[in-house]
């Protein structure tokens, strides 16, 4: 039978304790776990022999278990240690009656859709992930511009000069984009966000693309030649001069289980003060 993973953000606060309170709480069910630390970097993990994975931590660690679990269909149960928990949205206090909830059957879920990322150096690819937040190509120095040719579907969209460029998901628009200046989106939408930092141009603004279509994003040369790519936070990859980053909708999508659409905009007046104005 397979077994549970528990991933514990060793930088939270009592989320040691309470993983083992947890791993407890399944053990009287029947159902054996594995504890794994997460530092906030990405770790191999045979996420294959896991029925169903519990993170403790905040949104981070959400983002990292997503994107082992989305192949394999593995449900993630989301218990947020973080400040804004977006994503983790099972209150510490009410994980016990919400895994049982699971457990039986009746809990809600949601599912998230993910961008399938891959970097194209030549013709070979020399990298790929999937992605629950964003995509950010950025220079690693501050201060920096870099130029990048933008396609969707091989149609020329712009060429930018600025510190980036960021591609979030739905999911991701409430993160780095949404501080770049980028909408928020509802969080069942598939879409790219594409938001420049930072851009030489007062006319590039942000643009909302239907994950129909293929991005690409091509590195062009200019005097910035340290450049990188950054999967959710997590994953850092160096990217040259001419190589091209490609993204489209993957094929499947995660699932988080105790997250609906009340959670998530309960989530934008509690967590950004998103109110639209004052009250009357």
């Amino acid at each position: 039978m397979k077994k549970v993973l528990i991933i514990v953000n060793v930088s939270k606060d009592d989320s040691v304790f309470l993983s083992k309170q947890i791993s407890d709480f399944l053990d009287s069910k029947g159902l054996k776990s594995d504890i794994v630390n997460f530092d906030g970097k990405s770790c191999e993990i045979d996420f294959s022999v896991y029925k169903f994975i519990i993170t403790l931590g905040g949104d981070g660690t959400v983002l990292f278990a997503a994107r082992g679990a989305v192949k394999y269909d593995i449900p993630i149960f989301p218990i947020n240690l973080g400040q804004f928990g977006f994503i983790a949205s099972v209150a510490p206090e009410e994980w016990k009656n919400d895994l049982q909830s699971f457990l039986d059957g009746k809990a809600f879920f949601e599912e998230r859709t993910m961008h399938f990322v891959q970097v194209l150096r030549g013709k070979k690819n020399v990298f790929e992930s999937t992605a629950l937040n964003d995509c950010v190509i950025s220079a690693s120095k501050l201060t920096s511009t870099i130029l990048l040719d933008v396609k969707y579907d091989d149609f020329p969209l712009c060429r930018l000069k600025a510190d980036g460029v960021i591609i979030a998901t739905p999911t991701g628009s409430t993160a780095y984009s949404a501080a770049a200046g980028g909408p928020i989106l509802d969080s069942h939408l598939e879409a790219f966000v594409l938001t420049p930092v930072n851009s030489f141009s007062l006319s590039s603004r942000p643009i909302v693309l239907s994950t129909d279509g293929l991005l690409s994003v091509k590195i062009d040369d200019g005097r910035t030649k340290d450049i990188s790519l950054s999967i959710d936070g997590q994953q850092p990859f160096s990217l040259e001069v001419f190589d091209e980053v490609l993204l489209k909708k993957y094929p499947k999508k995660v699932k988080l289980i105790c997250a609906c659409r009340k959670k998530f905009y309960a989530a934008l007046k509690s967590k950004l003060n998103w109110l639209g104005g004052p009250y009357a």
